[in-house]
C-alpha cells in the first residue's frame, strides 16, 4: 500500500467540484460500465449523505455513502459501496465499511444500520455483524438481499 492514499469525508456541499467529478465517476465506471447496470445514479440523494472515500494520486480507490436515520431506512445505511479496478486486492472494502461503521456510531451515535447488499457480498459483510433479513429481491436484474446491524 503507497503512503499516497488518503481517506476522505465530506458533506455533500463540502466537495469540490473535481472531488465530486471523480467519485461520480468512479459509481459509473463500476456500477454501469463494468457491472453493466445502466440505473439511475443520480438520484437525489447525495446532497442528504456523508460521502467516505479513499483515493491516491487524485484517483478513488473505494467510495460508499452514509446516511442518517430516516432517510434511506428507519435506520442509518451505508450505499453505494465500491472498491475500483485499481483499488482491489488492497483490503480497503474491509477498511471501508469499517471507517463507514464508525462513523455511523460518532456521528449518529447509533450501531443499528441496515443496507442492500449484492448477494456475493453476504458473507463479506456478515463479517462486520450484519445479518440477513431474509428480504431478497433483484435490483437492476442483480440480486440484493436486505441486512442489518443491530
Amino acid at each position: 500500500m503507497s503512503n499516497n492514499m488518503i481517506w476522505k469525508i465530506k458533506s455533500f456541499d463540502e466537495f469540490t467540484v473535481p472531488e465530486l467529478y471523480k467519485v461520480i465517476k468512479a459509481r459509473v465506471d463500476v456500477f454501469v460500465v463494468e457491472q453493466n447496470c445502466p440505473y439511475a445514479d443520480l438520484d437525489g440523494y447525495d446532497e442528504k449523505a456523508i460521502h467516505l472515500w479513499a483515493e491516491e494520486n487524485g484517483e478513488v480507490l473505494a467510495y460508499c455513502r452514509i446516511f442518517d436515520k430516516g432517510i434511506k431506512y428507519n435506520e442509518t445505511s451505508i450505499g453505494r459501496v465500491l472498491t475500483t479496478e485499481k483499488g482491489r486486492g488492497k483490503s480497503l472494502g474491509k477498511q471501508l465499511i469499517q471507517y463507514a461503521i464508525e462513523t455511523i456510531e460518532n456521528r449518529f451515535r447509533t450501531s443499528s444500520v441496515r443496507i442492500s447488499a449484492q448477494d456475493y457480498l453476504l458473507r463479506f459483510y456478515g463479517g462486520f455483524g450484519f445479518e440477513d433479513t431474509g428480504k431478497k429481491y433483484l435490483e437492476d436484474d442483480i440480486p440484493h438481499t436486505e441486512m442489518v446491524r443491530k
